[in-house]
């Protein structure tokens, strides 16, 4: 199934991957009181018909073990800003590696402001770049103050950081894209 029409059921009911069924039963509840058609104030037909597809998927164990699947096989994003021919060394690489860490803490800050932080497999997987070649790059983020180091290991985009990371945004020529590979 292409990225662009795969639906993210732990987006759709606002849960982690890791909820259990009792979770998956509460929160539809809740959320289908909500936009239930009927409901005069925030009834949404079609969100509801969504919402009920993610819990029929979610709620059957067989369904939702296949939809994992295809969940994490869709959730492995690979940012195309490094040629994997040659070696993620030098001046222009170290650069791209920022740009690229910047603007991954960038969008976490965006879409999870209780939540924001990423670990060092986080930013290999997404960035598709060994974590011996990330380590000099987010020692230089973290003493230039772009980036903060939690005690549990974890990163997070500053202040400083996400304007860093919207002015590189502004004069970058070329958008980084994200392409969604299928595994």
């Amino acid at each position: 199934m292409p990225a662009q029409l795969f639906v993210d059921h732990y987006e759709t009911m606002q849960i982690s991957p890791n909820a259990d069924l009792d979770t998956i039963h509460r929160v539809y509840r809740i959320l289908a009181q909500r936009v239930h058609p009927d409901n005069r104030e925030t009834g949404n037909s079609e969100m509801f018909r969504v919402l009920l597809d993610a819990y029929e998927t979610l709620s059957d164990p067989e369904k939702r073990a296949s939809f994992d699947i295809e969940h994490r096989a869709t959730r492995r994003l690979t940012w195309k800003i490094f040629d994997q021919t040659t070696s993620a060394q030098g001046v222009e690489a170290e650069r791209r590696k920022r740009s690229g860490i910047l603007a991954l803490l960038y969008r976490k800050r965006v879409a999870q402001p209780d939540h924001p932080s990423m670990n060092l497999k986080e930013f290999e997987d997404l960035l598709g770049v060994p974590k011996e070649h990330l380590e000099f790059t987010l020692w230089y983020l973290k003493e230039g103050q772009y980036v903060t180091r939690t005690d549990n290991g974890h990163h997070s985009i500053t202040l400083k950081g996400v304007d860093l990371a919207e002015s590189m945004s502004e004069s970058r020529t070329e958008p980084l894209k994200l392409n969604a590979r299928v595994a």
